[in-house]
């Protein structure tokens, strides 16, 4: 024994020394190394059997226990029987024996590691496993070790890791799923005799205003009235061990209720205790009188309590969220509803001790959580089903939900139920489409609890009635969706709105409009109140208390003016003439307040808090020009219609609209201002398009402004917008307009001299051999060409996808501006900003303009692009240029991929040199970097390259496939297409996801498309190397997520040529394995069925992979030598 004593005083020593503040990295590196050795050796848990059952240290204990495991769960195999028997008898023991007083963690890995040998060796070695933890469970002193040993098994048997075979795991899943019945039976036992025990003992409480009124809604709810008396009784105080025991069974259940199917082994005795025991989580009565008494334990008390509701309502939440119910079951669901909502019920019943908010305030967060997820999941997955129960109250479930809603105490928790309610929204929407005929009486039934609804969320959104909420909300940090609290807060209240319209639209309506109409009041009131003073107009409202009002009322009044633009959808198409009215209000409305903002020049105006006022007027002013935007596709309507009857109505509000807007292009305005006038002018000219707007002043007025040099430029952005509008007037086809009638000579005329205008400075760049060209510093060059061309750029981008005329007249006013822009192109190939730039624009033009450019001009473009992207030129801009560098090179190969994809002979010469530069120039740069840099272009390039040039490789005759059958086509230009294959082969063994998954569908749709697989080329020297790869890079694990795509792709390559698959490549590939044996291999060969259905054959590839790395794991044979401690 001396040298077991001494190893554990080393071993103690040791760790000791490595867990000491004081040891260095080095000194740490060597004592693991001589732990790890020493792990390795044989007979190593000899001696950690030692050290177990004769230290103290947590460490050394730990260490001991990880030996264990890994000896069982990587070397079980090599282990003689004699020394796992012993092992089997020791460590159950041992446990027995100290599980009272080893740490919590100690216990717990001690229970996993007998776990792992029942794993390994249940039933047929290690019979009594299962029994000794049933045995355990049903003696009193061991019922928590017995529990802990319960879920570790469920945890690590019913879902294990991947370090077993398919066949064990389903062994172990049935072995599993046989003993449920009588777990479930011993859990619901334990539950039940500690509420019994305890609740005979509860002393009864005192009559109190909640115990006796149950109510109608109650009794509606719980047809059975013994059930609803049962959840009466008063909770009873538990002492500490029976707490422990109950929450060890409830988090037991959770996880087996994670994978049981439904059955009746869940008897309704045990969800009818789970629900007494929910019942914890809204028991204020029990946390009062803990905080009450004092003591920090009774208030620990409190919160373990509290914690029983919470395991009680995950086991609820677990059975709720399986979609698949079998008929037997559905009874039983109905019944968990009916306890849940009495629940509910309870949480929010208001009497006058207690608001409902406070009570949801004092109940435990996680409680809450747990509720609003039960909540979510009946109405996503189980409302359709309840509902058709005529005994299922819904609308009083409504009405509970709502006060639920109400009245959380946080704003997630708000949101979560507000996701609620668009699940359910969406549901009747959804109903009411499938049953249209029904569709009134749906509607009649819910209306008053939607309207409800609206008018609550609606106040939830203003000032006026939840200021102290909504000074809460933050509305400067930007979230991952770059919005901050205060957006989220009004969008997710906007949607529950829109969709409230979408089912009662005049409802709607005439809740929301007259509240818009109490703040425009206010806001157009202002004008009362505006003094001119020495330095421009003065807001003359200064008291405190009337600073705050207007501040409220402000904000109101922005937030209102987007719930009236969200609903802007809801009076066009269909609906458009019968709710004409109601809409012509809105945008009568809407014109008025920003002809009104615009004219007295709020935005400009002095107040006596500008930190807070100016702000809000900007705002108000910007969501006013926002809102009038969103009803610019009822304008198109309203255009067309007045087209037929040429009112002066339309053509005043769009006078009127422009007339807003003018005042606003300028530099001085705000920019959040300038660029809500630039969006609805854009949406003016490109979704109204009215015939008279280029005749209108104010529109004349900006086309001066733009067009005149000296004028001063606007910021980027809104230069961009405004010009874009200009172009799209001039371009766009009136509506309703035959072609004779579109003035498209002058139209035409105006657009060259606007381009002209724009692009003054930028063509003179051009070197021009008269009169050599002024040296301009590099900086101002750049700034020319940058502000030119993203101008151009965004014209050509909007114009791409009109009539060939529109596209005509834009490229006859750009001619020049493109001519120039090639002719300086070689001039800044080392320029990566401005050659990035420059590629833009002609990216822009190849994919909208191309026809109109014709063949002479666009061959230019390419040879040059060709000629300048030397291989030097291309290395240099992907290894040393950086980020921009590597974008320069993916536009030009985007621009190559446009021009692959032309269909007809045009471009079709270009194709040796395009997959020249790819394979040749840009493809070793690329290969062997680990950035993903421009590889996904490239991939993409070959891929149209093959996919629109299929001939350029097969060529295939009507003839040859009528004599044969079938076409074997002649290949041309093999060499290339192999090295195209090789690329994608290569790019497989890469660790870049995204490209992997590209490329893999890319080959998918090839096939798809073109029958890669089946062509002989690709089937005869390629086919099995493609599979190879695929099924390696499953093994190793390296694209775990592209599971299943990887193995349909492995299926469809085998379908080519199944015979071969089975008689010569599956015996290949195994045989070529290494880290298994011969034997393995046979039984690796066996289990892959011939099957050559889909489903089968992907089971199979899956089970070939989980059961290859598990033979390799086995295999992982112990390394020769012994070390001592």
């Amino acid at each position: 024994m001396a040298s077991e004593e001494a190893s554990l005083r080393a071993l103690e020593s040791l760790m000791t020394e490595f867990f000491h503040d004081c040891t260095t990295n080095e000194r740490k590196r060597e004592i693991e190394e001589l732990l790890n050795n020493f792990a390795q050796q044989v007979g190593a848990w000899r001696f950690c059997l030692y050290f177990l059952s004769s230290t103290r240290n947590d460490y050394v204990m730990m260490y001991s226990l990880t030996v264990f495991e890994n000896l069982i769960n990587k070397m079980w195999l090599g282990v003689p029987s004699q020394d796992k028997m012993e092992i089997r008898g020791c460590l159950p023991k041992l446990l027995l024996a100290h599980h009272k007083t080893l740490p919590y963690f100690i216990r717990n890995k001690l229970c996993k590691v007998i776990v792992d040998i029942g794993r390994q060796d249940w039933p047929m070695f290690y019979h009594d496993f299962f029994t000794n933890i049933l045995q355990l469970i049903q003696t009193p002193v061991t019922t928590p070790l017995g529990l802990i040993m319960l879920k570790t098994t469920s945890e690590e048997l019913a879902c294990p890791r991947e370090d077993l075979s398919v066949a064990r795991k389903e062994e172990l899943r049935k072995l599993l799923l046989d003993q449920v019945q009588t777990v479930l039976g011993l859990l619901t036992g334990i539950l039940e005799t500690v509420w019994d025990k305890h609740s005979v003992t509860a002393a009864t409480p005192p009559p109190s205003p909640t115990s006796g009124e149950s109510g109608d809604l109650l009794s509606n709810l719980l047809q059975s009235p013994s059930s609803a008396k049962l959840l009466n009784q008063p909770i009873p105080i538990l002492d500490a061990e029976s707490e422990y025991i109950c929450s060890l069974a409830l988090e037991c259940l959770a996880h087996l209720f994670s994978w049981i199917p439904l059955s009746a082994s869940i008897t309704p005795s045990l969800l009818t205790t789970i629900f007494h025991f929910a019942r914890f989580g809204c028991d204020i009565r029990a946390r009062k009188m803990a905080s009450v008494n004092g003591s920090s334990q009774n208030c620990v008390l409190g919160q373990e309590r509290g914690r029983l509701g919470v395991l009680a309502m995950s086991c609820i939440n677990e059975l709720m969220s399986k979609n698949c119910v079998p008929m037997e079951f559905e009874e039983y669901l109905l019944r968990m509803f009916q306890q849940t909502f009495y629940l509910l019920q309870k949480i929010t019943r208001d009497n006058n001790a207690h608001t409902v908010k406070s009570r949801l305030e004092e109940l435990d967060e996680s409680y809450i959580e747990k509720f609003t997820d039960f909540l979510r999941l009946f109405v996503s997955v189980h409302l359709r089903r309840i509902e058709s129960y005529s005994q299922f109250p819904v609308l009083e479930f409504l009405t509970l939900l709502f006060k639920y809603t109400f009245h959380q105490p946080t704003h997630e928790g708000y949101f979560s139920c507000l996701d609620i309610w668009t699940l359910f929204l969406d549901y009747l929407t959804s109903k009411i489409k499938s049953r249209l005929g029904d569709k009134e009486a749906v509607l009649n039934r819910y209306e008053d609890a939607l309207i409800l609804l609206l008018t609550e969320v609606l106040n939830r959104i203003q000032f006026r009635y939840n200021q102290a909420q909504l000074e809460e909300l933050d509305d400067e940090t930007l979230d991952d969706d770059q919005q901050t609290e205060w957006q989220r807060y009004l969008r997710q209240s906007l949607e529950v709105v829109a969709k409230v319209m979408e089912l009662l639209p005049t409802h709607a309506f005439s809740t929301l409009f007259p509240v818009l109409q109490d703040n425009l009041e206010v806001y157009l009131g202002l004008q009362q109140f505006v003094v001119t003073s020495g330095s421009g107009h003065r807001l003359n409202i200064t008291a405190e208390n009337d600073c705050r009002r207007l501040h409220c009322s402000l904000r109101d009044l922005s937030s209102l003016l987007q719930a009236v633009g969200r609903l802007a959808e809801y009076f066009i198409g269909d609906v458009f003439a019968a709710r004409f009215n109601d809409a012509l209000t809105v945008v009568e409305r809407l014109v008025k307040v920003t002809l009104y903002g615009s004219q007295i020049k709020l935005y400009n105006i002095e107040t006596a808090v500008p930190s807070v006022l100016k702000p809000d007027l900007i705002d108000v002013h910007a969501q006013s020009l926002a809102a009038l935007q969103a009803y610019s596709h009822w304008l198109a309507q309203c255009c067309s219609e007045a087209h037929r009857q040429n009112t002066q109505q339309f053509v005043t509000l769009i006078s009127t609209t422009m007339d807003a807007i003018t005042p606003l292009i300028n530099n001085k305005v705000q920019d959040k201002l300038l660029l809500s006038a630039c969006h609805l002018l854009v949406s003016l000219a490109t979704t109204v398009r009215p015939v008279f707007l280029i005749s209108i002043p104010a529109v004349q007025k900006v086309f001066n402004k733009i067009t005149d040099a000296s004028a001063q430029r606007l910021a980027d952005k809104a230069q961009v917008l405004v010009c874009r509008a200009l172009s799209n007037i001039l371009l766009l086809p009136w509506p309703n307009l035959p072609e004779s009638e579109q003035q498209w000579p002058v139209r035409s005329i105006s657009h060259t001299s606007l381009i002209s205008a724009l692009s003054r400075d930028y063509r003179n760049l051009k070197p021009n051999a008269v009169a050599p060209q002024r040296k301009m510093p590099l900086d101002d060059t750049k700034v020319i060409i940058h502000q030119t061309l993203s101008v151009l750029e965004d014209i050509v981008e909007n114009i791409s996808g009109e009539s060939t005329k529109s596209r005509q007249i834009c490229y006859q006013s750009l001619q020049e501006s493109v001519q120039v822009s090639l002719a300086l192109f070689p001039a800044f190939i080392h320029q990566s900003d401005v050659t990035d730039e420059m590629l833009s624009f002609f990216l822009t033009l190849f994919r909208g303009l191309r026809v109109q450019m014709g063949v002479p001009f666009t061959e230019q473009i390419i040879q040059t692009f060709l000629n300048m992207f030397t291989r030097e030129q291309l290395a240099e801009s992907i290894l040393h240029e950086g980020s921009t560098g590597c974008r320069v090179v993916e536009k030009f190969l985007k621009i190559l991929q446009v021009v692959v994809q032309e269909p007809g002979q045009v471009f079709k010469p270009f194709l040796p040199s395009i997959i020249s530069l790819c394979m040749e120039q840009v493809y070793p740069i690329i290969a062997e970097r680990p950035s993903p840099d421009v590889k996904a272009e490239l991939f993409e390039l070959l891929f149209r390259t093959l996919h629109h040039n299929w001939r350029y490789f097969f060529k295939s005759t009507v003839l040859a496939s009528v004599q044969r059958g079938v076409a074997e086509e002649q290949m041309e230009n093999e060499p290339q297409f192999s090295a195209i294959m090789q690329a994608f082969g290569q790019s497989f063994l890469q660790p870049d996801i995204h490209l992997f998954k590209q490329n893999l569908f890319y080959l998918e749709t090839l096939n798809t498309k073109q029958k890669l697989y089946h062509k002989k080329i690709f089937r005869t020297t390629m086919l099995f190397q493609f599979v190879n790869v695929l099924l390696q890079v499953l093994v190793h694990k390296s694209h775990d997520l592209l599971q299943e795509e990887i193995a349909i792709a492995i299926y469809n390559m085998a379908s080519v040529d199944f015979d071969g698959f089975f008689a010569a490549f599956l015996p290949e590939f195994l045989t070529s394995c290494d880290g298994v044996d011969a034997n393995q291999k046979n039984v690796l060969g066996r289990n892959f069925k011939m099957d050559r259905d889909l489903p089968s054959f992907t089971q199979n590839v899956h089970r070939l992979v989980n059961d290859l790395r598990y033979y390799r794991l086995c295999n992982g044979s112990l390394p020769p030598g012994t070390v001592k401690l």
